[in-house]
């Protein structure tokens, strides 16, 4: 069974880990070799990045004592970080932390919810209701790379 639960510091590194082997695993099949390197860096500063998580304060999604997903949801609706473990894709993990997203968000009154989504996860975003709002290249490292603003009203 899935459990998700809320973030601490020490799955710092196992969230990087998720976030660069499913960038590097999954989205290549949508993006260049030059693209995912740039979104998912070989050296990246682990210190950075759980600067990052701890702003974001994301939802983890376990199974069985395994990490194998994590997201976020801001106070404004922002889903600004969205990843499934490249090994575990199709087994419910996307599901789960989009079910629990969505109810924290009506727990909080939140009428809109929104994210800027890759090529990769927008058939994913659309089966839960989202719509394409604009489809926009965003610079990273050098590298363009197409994604698009979605949005769900409750």
């Amino acid at each position: 069974m899935i459990k998700i639960r809320q973030y601490v510091e020490a799955d710092t590194r196992a969230m990087w880990e998720i976030h660069f082997h499913t960038i590097r695993n999954i989205n290549i099949r949508d993006y260049t070799q030059a693209q995912v390197e740039a979104w998912a860096p070989e050296h990246f500063d682990l210190a950075i990045w759980k600067q990052r998580m701890n702003a974001l304060s994301p939802f983890v999604a376990e199974l069985d004592g395994v990490i194998v997903g994590y997201t976020d949801l801001q106070e404004n609706g922002l889903i600004d970080h969205f990843f499934c473990h490249h090994d575990y894709q199709g087994q419910g993990v996307g599901k789960a932390l989009i079910n629990h997203v969505l109810a924290i968000g009506e727990e909080k009154g939140i009428q809109r919810f929104f994210s800027e989504v890759s090529i990769t996860a927008k058939p994913f975003y659309q089966h839960f209701g989202f719509e394409v709002v604009n489809a926009q290249d965003v610079e990273i490292r050098g590298q363009i790379l197409r994604n698009f603003v979605m949005e769900k009203y409750r």
